[in-house]
């Protein structure tokens, strides 16, 4: 016996059947003690939970998803809650990065693969977000995101102290003999002092932004701390609304539009977001059919003023901001180059959900005509050592740097660069531009954030700060520095930059977007003539893949095999 009539539901092809597998399906569930009637076609919500203690930042995740399932059974659905492949940055090696293609498959299987109709992406440690993001895009269901939220302020002898950022500050204080072990260590419990991400504008507080200005999020998901009560209302808030986004058919290929997208590189400018959102923004939009390049970023984003003080680029952290009014202030300010008709979760336009947010505090978010910082958007440059491109983020520079000349000392990996750093030996003065290779999605592989190279102790003793660097890798979006990063091709793949030698002229000029390597044509085809490609990292597994596969930093970084989207298609039975 079965039944012929087209299922309502998407769920109701495995739970709305009335043969033997309908009978499977239903009685399996049933052992928990669920009633046949949450079986009658109500929206049947999958919360995907990145919960993990090997990711600290997701660690109260187990509570956030329990509001979740609380709003969906208000609202008259049936929550069903599943794990995937948690990333955390911070204990997870060699880099998070390298599983976040990994992790965006397990999403897209198990939603596709299970009787969903909506999903709500409980998102937190910087990979987990467009992991989730690319996964669910795949299958284009409806679905809304829901960000762990930053830590509480960190707080150190009556000074602020900022997640990631303060660690880069004090670590280089320590190698310059300034700032002794025993209070390094103090330090540890006092920046991290509460569930939930980095507190800075890392790269996990700007993907929650991209989240929000996506339209993909309910209005404040960005910025509410962790422990913070309105979280837990935000989620529960979140659970009520995916069950109606199920019911209008609101997929995330209808939020996700170019104009979604063009919106995001523009608040990542206003906020002083990480040069990580350039990857992952190029990556979701691969995934969902949108065409974005690495030239859209620099044409819209660029020239926009940061009006975020907030670490790294300022001094406040996300508790100040959200206190301060949130993202939603935030785009208010930016109302003369926002796309107004831009659709979110809600129903609402993006416009619509913050034309009237108010803003607390002009410290901590400026206004569009007095900003915290001019024409601070990532700046995209181009040039012989960058065919395809490179970034640098001007808002976390030196100003004095953004256009510099000077005498190369590189690296050929991050082994390398630890091994001749130290050595007090090293030809190497302030004027020097430190060059690391390999280090980009195959070199690394996984491209880890290792751009932001500390710098030499013996400079650091003359009081120097800060240097001009270039890599094919990525940096923490807590770090900052006149730091070029994303050189494309990579070195691992024939990239220029694997042709670089101590002594050569490396030129920056940010203003000309170029990054020249002043050394012949004929001088580079001898070199590459004596180049040799790195084997792979592995002969099996995912490394294998990931290193065949993966496509470079101005593509994105995912598997050339995952751009597109394949829809939510049902698996056929095979019971």
């Amino acid at each position: 016996m079965s039944d012929t009539k087209r299922p309502l539901r998407r769920s109701q092809a495995w739970f709305g059947r009335h043969d033997r597998d309908g009978f499977i399906y239903r009685s399996w569930l049933k052992n928990r003690g669920i009633p046949h009637d949450q079986f009658d076609g109500r929206p049947v919500i999958g919360i995907c939970n990145t919960y993990s203690e090997l990711t600290p930042c997701n660690s109260h995740f187990r509570t956030l998803a329990e509001q979740v399932k609380i709003g969906v059974w208000e609202a008259g659905g049936f929550p069903l809650e599943f794990p995937v492949m948690s990333l955390g940055e911070t204990l997870l090696r060699p880099t998070a990065m390298l599983f976040r293609n990994l992790a965006s498959m397990d999403v897209e299987e198990s939603i596709r693969g299970n009787p969903l109709d909506g999903v709500v992406l409980l998102m937190g440690c910087d990979k987990t977000t467009p992991a989730l993001m690319m996964g669910a895009a795949s299958v284009d269901l409806p679905a809304i995101g829901v960000s762990g939220g930053p830590m509480l302020s960190g707080k150190f002898r009556g000074g602020e102290l900022g997640s990631g950022t303060g660690v880069w500050q004090m670590s280089e204080e320590v190698r310059a003999g300034r700032m002794a072990q025993e209070d390094f260590f103090e330090a540890e419990s006092c920046m991290h002092r509460s569930h939930g991400h980095c507190m800075t504008m890392g790269t996990a507080s700007t993907m929650a932004s991209m989240v929000e200005s996506l339209g993909m999020s309910l209005p404040g998901n960005a910025a509410i701390p962790a422990v913070d009560g309105r979280r837990n209302v935000l989620a529960r808030a979140s659970g009520r609304r995916i069950v109606e986004m199920v019911k209008e058919d609101l997929v995330m290929s209808k939020i996700l539009t170019r104009a979604a997208f063009e919106n995001a590189i523009r608040v990542n400018a206003a906020i002083g977001g990480s040069t990580n959102a350039v990857i992952h923004l190029l990556a979701i939009a691969g995934r969902i059919g949108i065409d974005l390049s690495l030239d859209d970023w620099d044409e819209i984003g660029h020239k926009l003023p940061c009006l975020l003080d907030l670490q790294p680029s300022g001094k406040h952290l996300m508790e100040d901001f959200y206190y301060a009014g949130g993202l939603p202030a935030v785009i208010r300010e930016l109302e003369s180059v926002i796309d107004r008709q831009t659709l979110t979760v809600n129903g609402r336009t993006l416009w619509d959900n913050c034309k009237d947010a108010p803003n607390w505090n002009r410290e901590v978010i400026h206004s569009f005509g007095e900003p915290f910082k001019p024409e601070a958007g990532i700046a995209v440059l181009r040039g012989n050592l960058c065919p395809d491109g490179a970034v640098i983020k001007p808002s976390a520079a030196t100003p004095a740097l953004l256009k510099h000349r000077g005498r190369a000392v590189v690296f050929e990996n991050s082994d390398h660069m630890h091994e001749r750093l130290d050595d007090e030996s090293l030809d190497v003065d302030e004027t020097c531009v430190l060059v690391l290779k390999n280090c980009g999605p195959k070199g690394y592989p996984g491209m880890a954030e290792a751009g932001n190279m500390p710098l030499p102790p013996k400079l650091l003793r003359k009081g120097i700060t800060d240097m001009v660097r270039v890599s094919d890798a990525r940096m923490s979006g807590t770090a900052y520095g006149t730091v070029v990063l994303h050189v494309t091709p990579e070195a691992a793949a024939g990239g220029p930059l694997a042709l670089v030698q101590d002594g050569d002229m490396v030129e920056l000029d940010v203003e000309a977007r170029r990054l020249h390597l002043d050394v012949s044509d004929e001088e580079l085809a001898r070199r590459r003539a004596a180049w040799t490609p790195p084997a792979p990292p592995m002969e099996r597994g995912w490394t294998r893949l990931y290193f065949d596969h993966v496509q470079q930093a101005n593509l994105g970084a995912d598997l050339d095999f995952l751009v597109g989207c394949s829809g939510a298609g049902i698996p056929k039975d095979n019971h």
